[in-house]
C-alpha cells in the first residue's frame, strides 16, 4: 500500500504511454484511454496493475530519476539524461559528494545530483536569476531532494563561496568566464565539467583551460538510438536522440609545469 505524497510512474503495455503523479487521495489521473483512481494506485503498489474505467490495464512503477529529470517543470532547456550520466561517471560523484553547479536553470541535473550525493552529501547549485532557482527548489522538493542542496543567487564574476569541492559543472552560455572562480573552488585534482552547443563555445572553453592549471581535458558528444522491442520486428526506433551538446571534462592541478598531450593520442575509454 503506497502512501498519500509518493511519487508514481504509470505504464501501458498497449502503446507504452506513462504518467507521472503523485498520490492524493480521492484523485483520478486522466489517460487518453480513461481515468485512473489514485487510490486503486496505492492499493495496487509498485509492481502492480490497475485499470481505467474503460478497463485499460496501467502498470504501477516505480519512477526513476531519469523519468523524473525528463519531467519536471522547466523555463529552460535541461540536460538530457544521456549527458547526465556521463557527468555522473566522469565527475566522479559518490555519496557524500560536496558538488557545486553552476546555471541551476530548471534543476533537471540538480535533482540528480542531489539524488546521488545522498544525505551525507551537499549541491551547492548558483543562477543569477532568482525565478530559475526558485522553480529549481521546487523541483528538487517534489524529487524529496531539496533538503541536500544550497541554492544561492550571483554572478559568475563574483565568484563562489565554497572551496575544495569534489567535482564542479558549469553550464552556461559562457563557461570560459567563470573558470577562475572554478579553479578557486574546485579541490586540486578533482575534475570540472562544462556542457556546450557549439563548437565556437567549445574552442574558447579549450582556449581558457589551456591558460589555467587544468590537464587531462577530454571532450566527447553522445548519441542515443533505441530498439523497437517486438521480438519478430527488431529494429531502431524511427527517431534518435541526437547532438544535444559538447561534454567537456577536466582536473584541477596545483601547476601545469609540462605541455599536455594532444587528446588524439590518448587511448578511449
Amino acid at each position: 500500500m503506497l502512501n498519500e505524497g509518493e511519487l508514481v510512474l504509470l505504464w501501458s503495455p498497449h502503446k507504452g504511454d506513462t504518467y507521472l503523479l503523485r498520490l492524493k487521495r480521492g484523485a483520478f489521473q486522466g489517460t487518453h484511454m480513461g481515468t485512473i483512481p489514485h487510490d486503486a494506485v496505492a492499493e495496487a503498489s509498485y509492481g502492480g496493475v490497475v485499470q481505467t474505467h474503460k478497463g485499460q490495464p496501467f502498470y504501477v512503477l516505480r519512477p526513476t530519476s531519469g523519468e523524473f529529470m525528463r519531467r519536471l517543470r522547466r523555463q529552460t532547456q535541461i540536460i538530457y539524461p544521456k549527458d547526465a550520466g556521463l557527468l555522473l561517471l566522469y565527475l566522479d560523484i559518490f555519496p557524500g559528494a560536496r558538488v557545486l553547479e553552476c546555471g541551476t536553470g530548471s534543476g533537471s541535473l540538480t535533482t540528480l545530483l542531489a539524488h546521488f550525493v545522498g544525505d551525507g552529501g551537499r549541491v551547492y547549485s548558483y543562477d543569477r536569476r532568482e525565478d530559475f532557482s526558485r522553480l529549481a527548489q521546487d523541483n528538487c522538493e517534489r524529487w524529496g531532494v531539496a533538503h541536500r542542496v544550497t541554492f544561492r543567487i550571483g554572478e559568475v564574476v563574483d565568484g563562489f563561496e565554497e572551496r575544495d569541492v569534489d567535482a564542479l559543472i558549469l553550464d552556461l552560455p559562457s563557461p570560459w568566464e567563470a573558470l577562475d572562480a572554478a579553479y578557486a573552488a574546485l579541490a586540486p585534482g578533482r575534475r570540472l565539467a562544462a556542457l556546450v552547443p557549439t563548437t565556437n563555445q567549445l574552442e574558447q572553453l579549450l582556449d581558457g583551460l589551456s591558460e589555467r592549471n587544468f590537464v587531462d581535458i577530454q571532450v566527447m558528444e553522445t548519441f542515443l538510438r533505441t530498439y523497437k522491442t517486438n521480438a519478430r520486428r527488431i529494429r531502431p526506433e524511427d527517431m534518435m536522440i541526437g547532438h544535444t551538446g559538447y561534454l567537456l571534462v577536466a582536473t584541477s592541478v596545483r601547476s601545469r609545469g609540462v605541455p599536455e598531450a594532444d587528446a588524439t593520442e590518448r587511448e578511449p575509454l
